[in-house]
């Protein structure tokens, strides 16, 4: 039977809530600034076509690239929480660095 994760102390949750809400913050800047460059991208790619006739898709190569990136953030932002640390692991830890 799985046991429940222990309750997290008042300060801790409040470091917690702040630092994913910075998170937050930082994704939904990163996905605006996505958005706006690749967008001017597109538009520079499309007057360059139809200016010269020129029609290789080359910004999907920086769409692509970014947004694996921004994929990756999405998941770190919005994923699945970490597990919390217990002492147990924490003791292991040191545990194996002063055997070092």
């Amino acid at each position: 039977m799985p046991t429940a994760d222990p309750p997290v102390p008042a300060g801790d949750l409040r470091s917690l809530a702040i630092r994913r809400l910075h998170r937050k913050r930082d994704y939904f800047a990163h996905l605006t600034s996505y958005l706006i460059v690749n967008g001017v991208l597109v538009v520079v790619w499309l007057v360059i076509g139809l200016t010269t006739g020129a029609w290789f898709p080359w910004p999907l190569f920086p769409i692509a690239g970014w947004g694996i990136g921004l994929a990756f953030d999405t998941w770190a932002t919005f994923g699945p929480p970490s597990r919390p640390i217990d002492e147990a692991a924490v003791d292991r830890e040191m545990e194996r660095l002063q055997s070092r």
